[in-house]
């Protein structure tokens, strides 16, 4: 696998880990039922990862090389650090966008 194959493939799970992720998140609270998001980052990353990554091998046509075996669980790793990452930053950047949108128009 190269570099480019695997920062594209990084890209796109981590973009729909968070989204599953929040998905996910909002069941729990609409069902009234504790959860803890990093436990379902990593399993939506395990699944994503893992399986994405096959996937990937299979239509690019990457061989099954030990190399290319020991990405998976590297793919898996950074999914989940992606996927968990990602949208708390998304929400606060937003936040803090807002509040200084709300400060500035306090001013005038």
């Amino acid at each position: 696998m190269t570099a480019a194959i695997f920062m594209m493939l990084l890209a796109m799970f981590a973009v729909i880990g968070m989204a599953l992720t929040e998905a996910v998140k909002k069941v729990y609270e609409n069902a009234g039922k504790p959860y803890s998001a990093n436990v379902i980052a990593l399993i939506n990353a395990a699944v994503l990862g893992c399986g994405g990554t096959i996937v990937a091998y299979l239509l690019l046509a990457i061989p099954f090389t030990a190399m290319n075996i020991a990405f998976i669980p590297v793919m898996v790793g950074a999914t989940w650090l992606g996927s968990m990452l990602g949208y708390d930053k998304v929400v606060q950047l937003i936040t803090q966008v807002l509040a200084l949108k709300g400060e500035n128009k306090e001013e005038e």
